[in-house]
Order: structure tokens, then C-alpha cells, then sequence
């Protein structure tokens, strides 16, 4: 392999070892300004789009350790990482596809499993990281909160009865 072509294999390893996924796409027919759209886009995500060549991606993808890519690399590819939630960069990637109807999504991997492109789409469905969060942190105080007005109760009561004689007293 070329000296420059060793330059660019280590670059995309690089990025694969940064990130925790990495997303494949075939941006045929997007426009230039389309694409820079995109990018800005997916920054504000935690995210970067870059244009591969897929000969030096399949070698970079194999030392990187992920599964032999094979046929999947075809065509025009352009490989999306980040080090943030993948779900708020596939959500990013949606919605700009609706727009724009390019790029198409067409796997990606994530702690080194493969994900298909309806698997991609459904973790854009997902509401972002901070409501998964608070919404559990709901589920796990509510039994305590519960627990917490069962043994309140009886105590309640009796103020209740105390109040009512007294006032019935007055």
C-alpha cells in the first residue's frame, strides 16, 4: 500500500477508535451545499461526516476489529462518528433525509454490532439521552415515594381526628 493510502487507512482507524459507531451512507446526488448543511448539522449533534474511499475503509473498518464488511461498501460512502448519542446523530440524519431525500442510511455499527437501517431509524425514534434518564430516575423513586405515603398514612389519620375534635370541641 501507498504511503498517502497508509496515511489515510490510519486517519479512519483513528476516527473508528474514538468513536462508539459509526454510521454508513450513500450520498449520491446530494449538492455540495446540501452537504455542508449536513455537517453543520451534525456538529451541533457531537457528530462529523466524512467521505471515504471504500477499499482503505473496509481495511481500516477490519483492523479497527469490526465484522468483514464485504459487499456492503459500495458506490459513494460517506461514514458518519461521534463520541456523543448515536440516537440524537441517527434523529439528525432522519430528519435531513425527509428534507432532502439524500443521504440514505444504509447500516452502521455500534459497540461493534452491526445495526440495519430500520434499526438505525427506530433509535431515531428514541427521545434524547436526558428524558431515557429522567424517566427512569421517575420509575425507580416511585415505589419509595409510594412506600413513603403508606407509612404516612396512619399518622395523617390521626391528626385528622385529633383536628376534627378539636374543632368539633370549639
Amino acid at each position: 500500500m501507498r504511503p498517502e493510502k497508509k496515511f489515510i487507512s490510519a486517519e479512519y482507524l483513528g476516527r473508528l477508535n474514538q468513536s462508539p459507531f459509526f454510521i454508513v451512507t450513500d450520498y449520491t446526488g446530494l449538492k455540495v451545499q446540501h452537504f455542508n448543511e449536513l455537517r453543520k448539522r451534525l456538529r451541533k449533534s457531537g457528530a462529523e461526516i466524512h467521505v471515504v474511499k471504500n477499499t482503505i475503509f473496509k481495511i481500516a473498518a477490519g483492523e479497527a476489529g469490526v465484522a468483514d464488511l464485504g459487499a456492503a461498501l459500495a458506490g459513494q460512502t460517506a461514514v458518519v462518528t461521534g463520541a456523543k448519542d448515536v440516537s440524537a446523530v441517527a434523529k439528525v440524519l432522519k430528519t435531513f433525509s425527509a428534507e432532502f431525500e439524500r443521504p440514505k442510511v444504509r447500516f452502521g455499527f455500534l459497540d461493534n454490532q452491526r445495526l440495519d437501517a430500520a434499526s438505525l431509524s427506530a433509535l431515531a425514534d428514541l427521545p434524547p439521552l436526558e428524558v431515557l434518564r429522567a424517566t427512569l430516575l421517575g420509575v425507580l423513586q416511585a415505589p419509595s415515594g409510594k412506600l413513603v405515603r403508606v407509612l404516612n398514612e396512619p399518622a395523617s389519620s390521626l391528626a385528622r381526628v385529633l383536628n376534627a375534635k378539636a374543632s368539633k370541641e370549639a
